[in-house]
Order: structure tokens, then C-alpha cells, then sequence
């Protein structure tokens, strides 16, 4: 949790507190419940369910608090966070993908610049617990030429966490992902003059419309969105009457290795010239639908922390926070 940083909280938030303990320096407890008050910083303890519970409150000294993190109001599981990892990581394979010796760390090498491509991800059901296999991983992205970067999702990364706040890491953005239940949907808006349309592959004007925080992907990158994966693919659209396409997103069906089938909504693009229109909304609940009618349970998508426009439009599409993660990058 060291990474990841801290969110305003309100009294009533389900929150994450990891504290100094008092008579043990350079250890820490953390403490899952509810904000009571904020000062000084109190929590009731949550019961099983990640309901408030009946058990006597924390408060805890302002000198003890490391970080304060806010959770989603349900209770999320290390296995609910791995099988979210595992269904993007089939979305999501590279050119070439495989699994470390001790079968916990799956590595994938693709076009060296969308991270999900070209990182290595803790997988494994007992990744977060062992070591990280550093010289495993950097010899396989030495030998494609890439940068040794490595996923480290909450709970589940805790090892490559603890390597990365030793030094020599470069760390990327926080990213937010996000989880619903595929069930209860919103309808799409009424837009008669713009009409939805999901396709097997993207043509030239998805491609041309698509870029990757702000910049365009140069053709080998877009070639691996469309490249097989492990699951289905569906690249849905919005245009004109007259054929302009207006907005794009990319949908996968991938598996967990519970049994559930995800719907991931990504590369959401909306023309300059259409924003602020609620043609995001619109695709999202389009693409929601279909996700469903394709036999999926759930759905997940990531957000960069700093986007509060994006998080406000996930928000209003029923997506809540499920957990974060980050990239990290070897310097030198």
C-alpha cells in the first residue's frame, strides 16, 4: 500500500489504515473499517461482509497514521483482484507471453508502449507472498529489448511493492480499475442521428480516431489491438448518418480462473468536435449491453486516478472502484 496514495476521506467511508506500531518501530498494522471521525482519525472495525460491525472503535494518533486509503464500499478479496488481473491480461497478451519458473509472474512483450502489453504481472495465486524473480523477468525483457516494467496491483504485488520503494524504480500513474455487475443496466440515450455499430475488427477510421493517453499509437501498436487474444474482441462505434465515425471504444470477453467472463471497455474515444455531448455515456451503456448479451457477468475497465472526468463518467455508468494498480519501470 506504500505506493498508492492517499484519498480525501468523509466520515462514513470504508477505508484502509496503515498505522505505525507504537512499541515497534518500523512496523505496521492496518486497520479495515469505517470513519467514525476525522479528528482525531477513528474507525470501527468492519465484520465479515465488510459491513460496520458492533466492535469497539480505533482511534488512531495523527503520529501513527502512514496512509489512509479510501476502499469501495464492498469488500474485495485478494482472488477478486487476481481474477480482474488475469481476464485484462488475456485481453491484453502481447506478441509473446510467459509464465516465470516458480508459474507466479506472467510476462508479456508486445509493441513497448501500452504497459499491459509489456509487463510483467503477479498472477500467480501465490505471487504475493514469495519473491519477485528479478533476474527471470529481466532477462526475458532484455532479450526483446524493453524495459524491465513490472504490474503491481494492490495486496497482490505486495513483493514487487516492497522491491520498488527499495530504489531504482520508476513508477507510473496510479490507475483506478473499476468493476459492475453486469446486471440492472443503463439504458442507452435516445440519439437517433448517431448510430452504434461493434465489429469484429476496427476499420481505418476506428484506427485513425484512437490514440493512447493524448498521442497517437504509431500501426505495429494498433495492429495489437487487434491482434487474437484469449476471449473474444468487439470494436464498437458511433457515427453519422453519413458514415463519420464519432466515437470508438475496444471490447473483450476474457474468463477469470473462477469461472467468470468480463466484459473489458477500453480506448474510449470521442471526436473534438463531439464532446461533452454524452456520446461516452451512450457507447459505455451500448457496449454494456452487448457485453451481456455475449454471456458475460461482470465488467471491468481502468481509469488513471487523475482523470476525474472519466471517473465521473464510469461513476455515472454504475462502475465503482475495485482496486488500483501501478507500472513500475527498472532505471538504468
Amino acid at each position: 500500500m506504500g505506493i498508492f496514495h492517499s484519498d480525501e476521506v468523509a466520515v462514513g467511508d470504508r477505508v484502509v489504515v496503515r498505522r505505525r506500531l507504537p512499541d515497534t518501530p518500523g512496523h505496521y498494522t492496518d486497520v479495515i473499517g469505517h470513519v467514525l471521525s476525522l479528528t482525531p482519525l477513528t474507525v470501527r472495525p468492519q465484520s465479515v461482509g465488510g459491513l460496520p460491525s458492533a466492535a469497539e472503535a480505533v482511534e488512531i494518533p495523527a503520529g501513527q497514521v502512514k496512509v489512509v486509503k479510501r476502499l469501495s464500499p464492498r469488500t474485495i478479496r485478494n482472488s477478486d483482484i487476481r481474477a480482474v488481473e488475469v481476464a485484462t491480461a488475456k485481453a491484453f497478451p502481447g506478441i509473446e507471453h510467459t509464465w516465470t519458473t516458480d508459474g507466479q509472474w506472467l510476462m508479456r512483450a508486445g509493441d513497448g508502449i501500452t504497459e499491459r502489453s509489456n509487463s510483467a504481472a503477479p498472477l500467480g495465486r501465490s505471487a504475493g507472498f514469495g519473491h519477485v524473480p528479478l533476474d527471470e523477468i529481466t532477462s526475458f525483457y532484455r532479450r526483446h529489448g524493453l524495459p524491465v516494467t513490472v504490474l503491481i496491483p494492490e495486496r497482490i504485488g505486495r513483493p514487487a511493492e516492497r522491491l520498488v520503494e527499495a530504489g531504482g524504480w520508476q513508477l507510473g500513474p496510479e490507475i483506478i480499475v473499476m468493476t459492475r455487475p453486469l446486471t440492472d443496466l443503463p439504458a442507452p440515450a435516445e440519439a437517433p442521428e448517431l448510430l452504434f455499430r461493434l465489429d469484429e475488427q476496427p476499420d481505418d477510421a476506428w484506427l485513425a480516431l484512437y490514440n493512447f493517453r493524448g498521442s497517437p499509437l504509431p500501426v505495429h501498436a494498433l495492429d495489437l489491438l487487434r491482434g487474437q487474444i484469449d476471449g473474444r474482441m468487439g470494436f464498437g462505434r458511433l457515427s453519422t448518418a453519413d458514415g463519420e465515425t464519432v466515437a470508438i471504444t475496444r471490447g473483450t470477453l476474457t474468463s477469470s480462473d473462477d469461472g467468470r467472463r468480463w466484459l473489458g471497455y477500453s480506448a474510449v474515444e470521442v471526436a473534438a468536435a463531439y464532446r461533452r455531448r454524452g456520446l461516452g455515456t451512450r457507447l459505455g451503456a451500448e457496449m454494456l449491453a452487448w457485453g451481456a448479451g455475449a454471456g458475460a457477468t461482470d465488467a471491468y475497465l481502468q481509469v488513471i486516478a487523475s482523470n476525474e472526468a472519466g471517473r465521473a463518467l464510469y461513476t455515472k455508468l454504475g462502475f465503482i472502484e475495485h482496486h488500483r494498480h501501478r507500472y513500475a519501470r527498472l532505471e538504468g
